[in-house]
């Protein structure tokens, strides 16, 4: 059993930790707090190839293995947590391109997504349905070699960059299960009656935008159907989301991780009553169990991606990671804020954003609540096993 990474692996991690040193952390917190988007990390990101993470090397990407994959939200989100949400859409709908698109979506669309030439995301939650998909009212209906898609999607990550965005939606609307009837459209850029109505306040999550999309009688040619074939939506996207929950508790291990750091460092530097706050019982008991939640959430985190690499499915595995890694972000977050005291409190310290930022982990890519019914099911079924 080897709990090591590979050279490869290593080395890979090394120029991503460069390249949060050297671009991200310097102006995460001033970007962060005035809006600024990053666009000159998102070029840095172009130049090493991250946009093509999940692109096959036969379109031009790295076609990373998922450790690597994860690896990548890991060390960005450690330096900002909003950057790396701009590579999770983005790698999400390249998977979802190159594992179910058509070869023409494929030659047409992946090169020129794993170079960042384009870039694109995933509209799937609407006003009213986010956790159950099946309840989208979105929908495409066919008019000769045409669909014509009428709608609106909700935090979207990457909507006014996405060139094409894939839209879940109702072909049959009629359908029982209403599974058996939704299909994902891929929608170019500029396409009449799509439009990015608003972006979306956070309490986090900034850097990036998340906005409300409207699709008011979108005509896309009907070579855009996802595959080519009717039906097959949900089942495509479901499949897309174990990869997704790598990258959120990844990204949730970055924060949990920037958390512990920031409140190992203080604890070593702050005195109080003569002597450093990490010689007091009450703060060494923090960092022993902020220690301990981040190292179970990073064996959690490389043991799903490393299944997911033996060609496994990962469904019990991705959900185990992303309700364990995102509840410890929040637990590190909360407690890194207490070892700063009222420090921790001013956003002239990086755990203030750490603590907006944690939240979401809980939530992005399906609730923990929803990782936990997931996980049950398949125990249940004999799908897979502890122990």
């Amino acid at each position: 059993m080897d709990f090591d990474l590979n050279d490869e692996q290593r080395m890979f991690r090394d120029v991503l930790r460069d390249f949060v040193d050297r671009e991200i952390r310097p102006v995460a917190q001033e970007w962060e707090a005035s809006g600024r988007y990053p666009t000159e990390i998102v070029e840095t990101m172009r130049e090493l190839g991250l946009f093509g993470l999940t692109v096959p090397e036969e379109y031009g990407g790295l076609g990373a293995d998922m450790v690597s994959f994860a690896l990548t939200f890991e060390e960005i989100a450690k330096g900002w947590m909003g950057v790396a949400g701009i590579l999770g859409s983005h790698s999400l709908s390249c998977w979802l391109i190159a594992r179910h698109g058509t070869d023409d979506q494929k030659s047409r669309y992946l090169p020129d997504l794993a170079s960042g030439v384009r870039r694109t995301g995933i509209a799937l939650t609407e006003p009213d349905a986010g956790t159950d998909l099946q309840g989208i009212a979105t929908t495409a209906v066919r008019d000769g070699d045409h669909y014509v898609l009428n709608g609106r999607k909700t935090w979207i990550t990457n909507a006014r960059y996405a060139d094409p965005l894939p839209v879940l939606c109702k072909t049959d609307p009629a359908a029982a299960p209403a599974h058996k009837g939704m299909s994902v459209i891929l929608v170019e850029a500029g396409t009449p009656g799509f439009t990015v109505e608003r972006d979306l306040p956070k309490l986090g999550y900034k850097g990036t935008e998340s906005c409300e999309v409207l699709l008011e009688d979108v005509r896309v040619p009907a070579t855009q159907l996802l595959g080519g074939v009717e039906g097959r939506g949900m089942q495509q996207v479901l499949s897309g989301l174990e990869t997704g929950r790598i990258n959120v508790a990844a990204r949730a291990l970055g924060i949990a991780q920037a958390a512990y750091d920031e409140a190992l460092e203080y604890a070593g530097q702050r005195k109080a009553f003569g002597k450093t706050i990490g010689d007091f019982q009450a703060v060494q008991l923090k960092i022993a169990e902020m220690a301990a939640q981040v190292q179970a959430a990073r064996l959690l985190v490389y043991w799903a991606a490393s299944r997911s690499d033996g060609g496994h499915r990962v469904d019990m595995e991705a959900g185990m990671a992303k309700a364990f890694a995102s509840e410890a972000a929040v637990f590190c977050a909360l407690n890194s804020m207490q070892v700063h005291g009222g420090y921790g409190y001013s956003k002239e310290f990086v755990v203030e954003r750490l603590y907006r930022d944690a939240p979401l982990m809980m939530i992005g890519e399906g609730t923990n609540d929803i990782q936990r019914v997931v996980i049950a099911r398949a125990l249940l079924s004999g799908a897979a096993t502890i122990g």
